[in-house]
């Protein structure tokens, strides 16, 4: 069957090829290969017109915030494309662990104990072991979800240790009125002296400077799909 043009005018085809050769321009600006930088297209509150569009520009690594909304969107999604990989980067609940499990194939907001125990259980009840990452509260906001800078090594041996997880790396999301470039610094340090190989930092308005300061994965929405469309109340 034929399936008519989402994308009609091509835009989020060339926002995403933008988006890639500036993604290799800041790489080897650093001294990094791009290929070690993988963009997450950040679909989130996005109609499926335009997720449509991304995956049928090739794109295939996908970030949301919500277990429910992803699997209401990619429930029949990754039937039809069954390469594309999830990442799930908003908070966590436990009672949401079971489903996150399922779903993801990387869940970046791990940031507390109780998380990751319910993890540890629903990766041997399923025996899926998604990739995970430590969400860490750079600014220390007491409003965001995130392990504190201090607190990072205790909740690092809950889950390697205690848990067993299979931890890959660090999140962060920096303070939206400080300069993005030093909490991408204090990531990099903190990654380096825990050998995490994986820092996912960076959105659509720094994710250059963050792949400056290291990023393996940046999470960009806006700047590929346009403004996020909320569901009417």
């Amino acid at each position: 069957m034929t399936r008519i043009s989402t994308d009609p005018d091509n835009a989020i085809s060339r926002n995403l090829a933008g988006i890639r050769a500036a993604i290799a321009a800041a790489a080897t600006e650093a001294g990094r290969d791009p290929a070690g930088v993988a963009l997450v297209a950040v679909s989130k509150v996005q109609p499926e017109e335009r997720v449509r569009a991304a995956l049928a520009a090739g794109h295939l690594l996908y970030g949301e915030n919500r277990v429910q909304e992803a699997q209401k969107r990619w429930g029949s999604l990754k039937a039809e494309f069954p390469a594309v990989r999830l990442h799930l980067i908003g908070p966590l609940q436990t009672n949401k662990a079971a489903d996150a499990v399922a779903l993801f194939d990387a869940i970046e907001t791990v940031d507390r104990p109780k998380l990751a125990r319910a993890l540890a259980v629903e990766m041997e009840k399923q025996g899926r072991r998604p990739d995970c990452l430590i969400q860490v509260n750079t600014g220390e906001e007491p409003q965001k979800a995130g392990v504190m800078p201090a607190d990072l090594p205790e909740l690092l041996a809950i889950c390697r240790e205690g848990c067993g997880l299979p931890v890959a790396g660090l999140m962060c999301i920096p303070p939206v009125d400080e300069n993005p470039a030093l909490h991408f610094a204090l990531l990099a340090e903190l990654a380096a002296r825990s050998d995490l190989k994986v820092l996912s930092m960076g959105m659509s308005g720094d994710y250059e400077t963050a792949i400056r300061h290291g990023a393996t994965h940046v999470r960009v929405g806006s700047a590929i799909f346009g403004e996020r469309v909320r569901p009417e109340a």
